[in-house]
Order: C-alpha cells, then sequence, then structure tokens
C-alpha cells in the first residue's frame, strides 16, 4: 500500500484524496482551513500538523493549491523532510515559470517530479474522471500513473517539465473563448426571437458545434446537466477562469505569442468578477453580456 501526503484540501483535493483512500492508500493530509481538515478527516483521510509531517514518510506527495507561490513555498519548506527518491505530483494550476522553478527544487533534493494539472471540475473530482495534463520525465509519468488512474480517467504525457501546464492553460484559454462566443450567440438568438432550443438543435450539430455548447450549454434547457439549470452554482467558478486566463495572458507576454481573444476573454471576465460573478459558474458570464 502507497503511503500519499496530499497538501491542499479544498474543493478538488479533498474529493481527489477520498478517491485515493478508496482505493487502498493511506492518505496524510494537511490543509491550512479547519473546515477542509474536518472533511478531510471524515473521508478517511489521516489529518497532520503540518505538511512537513504529512510528507516525512510518504512515498508520493500531491500538492493542489491556489498559485505558483504557495507550491514554491511547500516544495520549499518539504523538501528536507522527504525521503529520497519521493514522487512529488503537482495537480494545481500555475504559471509554467513557477512549475519549472518547482521541477528543479524537486531535482536538487534528489526527488521526481510531476506537474499534472486537471480538467474536469469538482463534478470531475469526485466521480474520479479527471484529465490530468503531465509534464516531467518518462521515469515520473510512468511512476505517478497508477495513482492518477485512481483519481482520472485520461492521463496525458504532454512532455517536460511544465508542459502539463502549459497545455492546461492553452486549454482553458480555448474554453473561455467558446463560452463566450456561445454565450453571445445566445444573446443575440433571444433578441432575434430564436428559442435556445432551436439554436441548440441546430449549432449543436452544425458547424458552431463545440463542448462548451453541448456539454455546457450557457442557458438553461438544452442540456438539463449544465450549470444554466441550477442558477449557475459553480462547476467551475468565474474567478478561477479568469485566474487561468491571466495566467494564459502572461505566458502569451513571456513567450511572444499573439493572443487577441484571449485577452479579450479576460478582460471580460474580469469585469464579470468585478461586478458580482465571481463565484458563480463560468458560463453564467451570459448574464452578463444581455446587459443584466
Amino acid at each position: 500500500m502507497t503511503t500519499i501526503a496530499f497538501i491542499g484540501l479544498g474543493n478538488m483535493g479533498n474529493p481527489m484524496a477520498a478517491n485515493l483512500v478508496k482505493a487502498g492508500h493511506d492518505v496524510l493530509g494537511f490543509d491550512l482551513v479547519p473546515e477542509n481538515l474536518k472533511t478531510a478527516r471524515a473521508n478517511g483521510v489521516t489529518v497532520m500538523a503540518d505538511a512537513a509531517a504529512a510528507v516525512k514518510g510518504a512515498d508520493v506527495v500531491v500538492t493542489m493549491l491556489p498559485a505558483g507561490k504557495h507550491v514554491l513555498s511547500v516544495y520549499e519548506q518539504v523538501n528536507g523532510a522527504a525521503k529520497k527518491g519521493t514522487l512529488f505530483i503537482d495537480s494545481s494550476t500555475i504559471d509554467v515559470d513557477s512549475s519549472r522553478k518547482a521541477h528543479a527544487l524537486a531535482a536538487h533534493a534528489g526527488l521526481l517530479a510531476l506537474d499534472a494539472p486537471v480538467s474536469g471540475g469538482v463534478g470531475g473530482a469526485a466521480a474520479g474522471t479527471l484529465t490530468f495534463m503531465c509534464g516531467g520525465s518518462a521515469e515520473a509519468f510512468a511512476a505517478a500513473t497508477p495513482m492518477l488512474e485512481k483519481m482520472g480517467k485520461k492521463i496525458v504525457h504532454c512532455g517536460e517539465a511544465g508542459a502539463g501546464q502549459a497545455a492546461k492553460i492553452c486549454n482553458n484559454m480555448i474554453l473561455g473563448v467558446s463560452m463566450i462566443a456561445v454565450c453571445e450567440g445566445f444573446a443575440l438568438a433571444e433578441k432575434l426571437g430564436l428559442s435556445y432550443q432551436a439554436l441548440f438543435d441546430v449549432a449543436s450539430t452544425a458547424s458552431g458545434q463545440c463542448w462548451s455548447l453541448t456539454t455546457y450549454c450557457p442557458v438553461p434547457g438544452p442540456v438539463p446537466t449544465s450549470p444554466a439549470n441550477n442558477g449557475y452554482k459553480p462547476g467551475f467558478a468565474a474567478s478561477l477562469m479568469l485566474k487561468d486566463l491571466m495566467l494564459a495572458q502572461e505566458a502569451a507576454r513571456s513567450s511572444g505569442a499573439v493572443t487577441p481573444l484571449g485577452a479579450e476573454a479576460a478582460q471580460l471576465y474580469a469585469l464579470f468578477n468585478a461586478q458580482g460573478g465571481a463565484a458563480k459558474d463560468f458560463s453564467g458570464i451570459v448574464e452578463f453580456l444581455r446587459g443584466a
């Protein structure tokens, strides 16, 4: 049985850790939020006093944290506590530069490292159906795959250090842009007197087809499981979409890439967040685009 330290037991981390417990692993967890620790304990996670205590003796360390500075802080704190050869898997969504620094810290300490951000939201974390986008050595990817398979259904090795983060921010920039386009289409349809179902029936089988439409339709009715049918209760909050779009813009600037639609999407989500949309699902931006 593999002993796994899980650092960061929030909305995503807690169900991911719970799935590792269900798979028979001994999971040692730590989070700064007492309520998160209470939930983790109820899920069978052994709660530890701090990150270093969780890492000591662990075979694998999984981090799920808000930003690059938090990941680097944990890596710096626990490197001395981790035994040589321990595998560190970072499933946070952070900037590529910080991810590569984390890999370097791990390598310097004699540890294996993999950046493995996820797609699939809280529902996918609970169901164990996440997609993992992985960056790191072939050795680290092979070592991590058995654990990742307990938490997800698709695991992709995208390349060397930071490649998983690069794939994640590129994917989510596409998602943010496409969601705005779908929302604008439905907002226009409303003005033209076209029903939601009519537009959906056409676009979902024509050239307008995309995930934002067919799986996550931003208006009530056509896709019963979409957040639009539940008051835009978040599966993926608008604040997180803004975070990912800003990471994409940071990467575009540092690499010299031209992403005008990505930049515009970031501005629109910033406005939506500022006007009270941060805690809503990112598809709720349709309300903002209507002028509500």
